[in-house]
């Protein structure tokens, strides 16, 4: 066939494969986005591939969901996927959405990592240390789960009578309760009426800190956050 093009001769229209490209490193740059349809969630990049779970628009408490974005990925018909970090059971699952599922990305450079043997939460920004300061963790039996999380809820305690007070985080690990109010997520906040116990091993799952040190954090960590346990 004269002037027939074959796959791979000279002048043949090849349409370029685009890498994939990392979105986060969770350390230095993050990027998080909401919900913008309630589109399934699968094991790989693919419409075929198998559900883990879906997309929702709301977390446990009522607040507009998370995602922590992981890294983008085009297929063979030139569409768009995203890989993310699902807050669910059990804790560490990924998956994929179209990107069309997702809104307008956000992106943030700070991190926040806890040492639950060094009793000790440390907050940085662009990958260098801003703070630190001393916390209360999960006791032995009931331990602060480890892992990579981030941060999906934030939110002011106005009554300073309450444990709470006087910022409140809620983060995508799910502690070993699992009949606890509100589905058993981890919490940062205040010391919980035991000041004096922090740093130590003394609450169900929760991060303490102790109430000066809550109230920098709130004026300081935003949503989106990559959080890492230790």
């Amino acid at each position: 066939m004269t002037g027939a093009l074959r796959p791979g001769s000279a002048g043949a229209a090849v349409k370029p494969v685009r890498r994939d490209v990392v979105l986060s490193d969770e350390w230095k740059v993050t990027r998080f986005a909401t919900p913008a349809q309630l589109s399934a969630i699968r094991t790989r990049p693919d419409p075929r591939a198998r559900r883990v779970a879906s997309l929702h628009w709301l977390t446990e408490d009522g607040f507009s969901e998370l995602y922590l974005l992981l890294r983008a990925h085009w297929d063979a018909r030139g569409r768009q996927w995203v890989q993310l970090r699902i807050p669910m059971r059990p804790n560490g699952r990924v998956g994929w959405v179209p990107r069309s599922a997702l809104g307008r990305f956000g992106v943030t450079h700070e991190a926040l990592v806890v040492d639950r043997r060094r009793l000790r939460m440390t907050f940085l920004v662009h990958g260098r240390v801003r703070w630190s300061a001393p916390v209360g963790v999960g006791a032995p039996g009931t331990p602060t789960p480890p892992g990579r999380f981030w941060i999906r809820e934030r939110f002011a305690i106005a009554d300073p009578t309450s444990g709470y007070w006087p910022w409140a985080f809620g983060t995508s690990d799910y502690s070993t309760l699992t009949d606890w109010p509100g589905g058993g997520i981890v919490g940062i906040h205040g010391p919980y009426y035991a000041d004096g116990l922090i740093p130590g091993d003394i609450s169900h799952g929760c991060i303490r800190l102790h109430a000066r040190d809550d109230g920098w954090l709130g004026l300081h960590l935003t949503l989106g956050a990559p959080l890492r346990i230790v």
